[in-house]
């Protein structure tokens, strides 16, 4: 975990053996349930560490104490576990729509006694209508296209909260197609932060809510997918 410190010591992330120890054990835990639950393509322990852990932890800095924060599409628990174990006094609710993943999570939050983190098995759509206006924080990687993803995003956040958005570095293109999305969801691009792990290129799009979503957004039947807001 020598490459992981390396880059904590570089985001001026405060950590402890514990924290290292919580890292390996999630590392073992991913690898031992990935067979079963299928989590993840990459599986050796220095990309994993690359693109799965310091690219989560890359967002650090825009996360403050006592946000709650969901992370949409959570799959194996990226970025939220590596964010969960390092800010402790952040309140993380993990959702997705297959129960095998969230089952994983729940394995990794007794096993790493992330106190922090709530998994819940729903789609965005059914979850929103209980929970809009609610997060100061919402996030998620590797879920959709900017367009789907904000219209996913922006009804949970209360006003003035950011969707923390985590792509790849040719998001020019997608951040292009979200004028409409921008009126719609009443939300503004606030910030696109980019940056590079070991030749992977990388950003961060910070999307904020400027007024409460109109209680049509999520739409359903999958129409934020097959027909994002263009």
């Amino acid at each position: 975990m020598k490459l992981l410190e390396e880059y904590l010591k570089k985001l001026n992330i405060p950590y402890d053996n514990t924290t290292i120890d919580k890292f390996s054990k999630y590392y073992e835990l991913l690898i031992h349930y990935n067979k079963m639950f299928n989590l993840t393509s990459i599986t050796e322990k220095e990309e994993v560490i690359i693109k799965h852990f310091v690219d989560s932890l890359y967002g650090y800095q825009f996360f403050k104490k006592n946000n709650r924060v969901v992370d949409v599409g959570a799959g194996a628990g990226f970025p939220s576990i590596p964010l969960a174990i390092v800010l402790s006094d952040v309140n993380f609710t993990l959702i997705d729509s297959l129960n095998k993943r969230i089952n994983f999570l729940n394995i990794v939050k007794e096993e790493l006694n992330l106190s922090n983190i709530t998994a819940i098995h729903t789609r965005v759509e059914d979850f929103c209508s209980k929970n809009r206006n609610t997060f100061d924080i919402s996030t998620a990687r590797a879920v959709a296209s900017l367009p789907t993803l904000l219209e996913y995003l922006i009804p949970l956040l209360k006003v003035n909260g950011k969707a923390i958005c985590y792509k790849s570095l040719n998001v020019e293109n997608e951040i292009a197609m979200c004028d409409n999305a921008f009126k719609k969801l009443y939300c503004k691009l606030e910030n696109k932060y980019d940056y590079n792990i070991e030749d992977n290129f990388r950003s961060i799009v910070i999307v904020k809510s400027i007024k409460e979503c109109n209680k049509c957004y999520p739409r359903s039947g999958n129409k934020p997918k097959t027909k994002p807001l263009l």
